[in-house]
């Protein structure tokens, strides 16, 4: 779980928001506690699709499917507002992980708890499909894991059995890996009971082997090999291959219905009662459970939040979840920098103290010499100086080295590069990668090794410490991009009628910030929401569209700063008067050359500080232009400081062993106060929290000037 934003309402139908649960492209959702005091998570599907009238009436039957349901397995929905400018729904609260978050983290489970599993969910669907519904999604992550069986959720393309579809006439509904193949391609039969009979197959081989039984890859590939390939199933037990394989079978007539299913699984092996239950699951599953349940029952209901309302500055910053207790704390300053070169190299410090100090290795895997190189070679650099800089203390209780591979924006030497730092047992945390593609593969490597992995500049999903345990995020994901626009245009410029540009060209643009804008309206205002497809030449109907709206102040949320230049002009050349705002993956000097002298103004919101106008970084500054005759570039800072965090968390484990595991878990209950902002994690969710994350910057004299942590930036220069 991690905290609210301070965009997050801070509450939703009478029920008090705690936390988030998750967040994804069609809403987000919380942990609440509903008016009688029970914990309850509350989905909320974002505006502009709740404005579409075909996903409404979708939504609109998923509350009344699950509603209508009351099976021990299935998750009701107990509250919903379908008619809402957001719809929500609130259903009981389960502590238990996803089983897609269960596999990837702690690996397949045993072929008792598989068989329990699959004959709890095919009671499920037995209930669903008696109340003449075709659950539609049966996958992994719609799975959770309570202490006495599973639970089935998600009824978002529920249908009733036979009903045609209310999704365009074209489009294929389900989760590729784990959707039928008859119903793999548009325009076949209408979803029936066996369907959901092949999802459940496919559920139940993931579980017992950690891998979907037609791969993973590009969708259309996966759906390919499940319309016409036969099952990947060699790993699969073989007490489970008759029940698994049948649910399995192309032809739906073929496959076994949920009764024979239950039958092929064999007698319940978990018995009847709770008692016999409590066991259907191997550690640590139930001890996790069991923490999670503490904590949200120990979570007290947050203070009403607006981020629009007049406040001192702290309101806009993110919230504090840091735990006192365990956490190891860097409270010094950093140490001035060790200049002499002595004959042990780079760094060393005199007289040759360090002989006798043992060797720690860092791993860097970071495009060097592809599309991604500036990056990279700040993060290479950064890294560097800051091995020099411990390795200059008088005080280290360890040298540290640096092993750095380049995978050059490559996703198959990122993937050869992977293998090769985790197999070097000195590796003991990795650092990278640089570019957000290369992620999943670090990640999942990462984690079989018990491998911290440190993300500087990369956006991580928002479920990325649940997908990925040992993934150390310290950059906020991009919805903190949101806030630093969202506090300039409600307390430095005030935009009481806002236009979201979401630009799709060169890149999905950062839909989190249009969520951040939705829910919480600059200035107690109105926000309107202009999509310009991949393939649209300009701007000039969008300009249009938000003069007539009378639109006060412009947000551009695309990743191309060629694009944002074209809107720059088409802006100043239409005399729109208010203020523009962009995020930093448009902050580019492309930006700056295109735009010319319609650049002037814009301001960007970042997640990335400027070390020039940084007093702590002054040393750091002055000795990146004495090694590379140039200053810090981007995220080179950011990439310092996270070699001083992984420093301090392996000073922490003198007593415990400086080794991959240790290292893994003790990060997330160490701060360091970097040169850039404080690292620091909530011990629970592993979620960085902490200020003065995120950053403006403003487009002046044909250069960026640095304005700040955002919540500091009270007045437009």
């Amino acid at each position: 779980m991690r905290p609210l934003l301070p965009a997050d309402p801070a509450a939703i139908g009478g029920n008090r928001l705690l936390g988030r649960l998750g967040s994804g492209g069609m809403g987000t959702v919380y942990l609440g506690r509903s008016p009688e005091g029970v914990l309850v998570a509350v989905k909320v599907i974002r505006a502009d699709h709740a404005a579409d009238p075909a996903f409404r009436a979708r939504f609109r039957r998923e509350a009344q499917a699950a509603g209508g349901l009351t099976g021990r397995w299935v998750v009701p929905v107990i509250a919903a507002d379908p008619e809402a400018r957001e719809p929500w729904l609130a259903t009981p609260f389960v502590p238990g992980p996803s089983l897609a978050e269960a596999v990837g983290g702690y690996g397949p489970l045993p072929v008792r708890t598989v068989r329990i599993l699959g004959a709890r969910l095919a009671e499920a669907l037995t209930e669903v499909h008696t109340a003449g519904l075709i659950h539609r999604d049966v996958k992994p992550g719609n799975v959770l894991l309570a202490p006495d069986g599973p639970r089935l959720i998600d009824f978002g393309i529920a249908r009733a059995a036979g009903a045609t579809t209310l999704t365009a006439a074209d489009a294929v509904v389900g989760t590729p890996g784990y959707l039928a193949p008859e119903l793999a391609r548009a325009g076949g039969p209408v979803a029936g009971p066996a369907g959901d009979v092949f999802s459940l197959g496919c559920v139940l081989a993931y579980a017992a082997t950690g891998t979907g039984p037609f791969g993973g890859g590009h969708a259309a590939a996966v759906v390919f090999r499940t319309v016409h390939e036969a099952p990947e199933l060699g790993s699969l037990p073989e007490e489970l291959r008759q029940a698994v394989g049948g649910c399995l079978l192309k032809d739906p007539a073929d496959r076994p219905t949920l009764g024979e299913l239950t039958a092929l699984l064999g007698p319940d092996p978990a018995g009847a009662g709770p008692a016999a239950a409590a066991d259907w699951l191997p550690a640590p599953l139930p001890r996790i459970i069991a923490e999670r349940s503490t904590r949200a029952l120990d979570l007290p209901a947050p203070e009403p939040t607006r981020i629009d309302a007049p406040a001192p500055a702290r309101q806009f910053t993110r919230r504090r979840l840091l735990a006192a207790g365990g956490a190891l704390v860097a409270a010094a300053a950093p140490i001035a920098w060790f200049t002499t070169r002595g004959p042990g190299g780079r760094g060393a410090p005199p007289g040759g103290a360090d002989r006798d100090l043992p060797v720690l290795t860092l791993g860097l895997q970071a495009d060097l010499t592809g599309p991604g190189r500036a990056t990279g070679q700040a993060h290479e650099r950064g890294m560097r100086l800051a091995v020099d800089r411990h390795n200059a203390r008088a005080d280290a209780a360890f040298r540290l080295a640096l092993r750095v591979a380049d995978d050059g924006g490559d996703a198959q030497r990122a993937a050869q590069a992977v293998k090769e730092l985790v197999a070097d047992p000195a590796v003991l945390a990795l650092v990278g990668p640089t570019w957000d593609a290369a992620l999943p593969e670090l990640a999942g490597a990462c984690l079989a090794a018990d491998l911290a992995l440190v993300l500087v500049s990369v956006n991580s999903p928002e479920n990325a410490t649940t997908l990925w345990r040992t993934v150390c995020a310290t950059r906020p994901s991009d919805e903190g991009l949101g806030l630093p626009a969202l506090h300039y245009l409600s307390q430095v410029r005030i935009s009481r009628r806002t236009a979201v540009v979401e630009d799709a060209a060169e890149g999905s643009p950062a839909w989190q910030v249009t969520r951040v804008f939705q829910q919480s309206p600059p200035a107690r205002g109105t926000v309107s929401v202009h999509r310009v497809p991949e393939g649209t030449p300009d701007f000039a109907d969008t300009v249009r569209a938000l003069t007539e709206a009378r639109a006060e102040g412009v947000v551009y949320v695309g990743a191309s700063p060629q694009r944002a230049a074209e809107l720059a002009r088409t802006l100043t050349d239409a005399g729109f008067p208010g203020p523009r705002v962009g995020l930093q993956h448009a902050m580019e000097p492309a930006f700056l050359t295109a735009a010319g002298p319609a650049a002037e103004g814009w301001v960007f919101s970042a997640l990335y500080t400027d070390p020039l106008a940084t007093p702590a970084a002054a040393e750091f500054v002055a000795a990146h232009r004495s090694a590379y005759g140039e200053p810090p570039a981007r995220w080179a800072t950011e990439a310092y400081d996270a070699v001083g965090l992984l420093a301090t968390a392996l000073t922490g484990l003198e007593g415990e062993g400086r080794g991959r595991a240790g290292l893994s878990r003790r990060i997330f209950r160490t701060t360091y106060q970097g040169l850039a902002k404080t690292v620091a994690f909530d011990t629970g969710t592993r979620a960085l929290g902490g200020d003065a994350l995120a950053h403006l910057y403003r487009a002046e004299k044909g250069a960026f000037r640095y304005l700040g942590p955002y919540a500091d930036v009270r007045t437009d220069p």
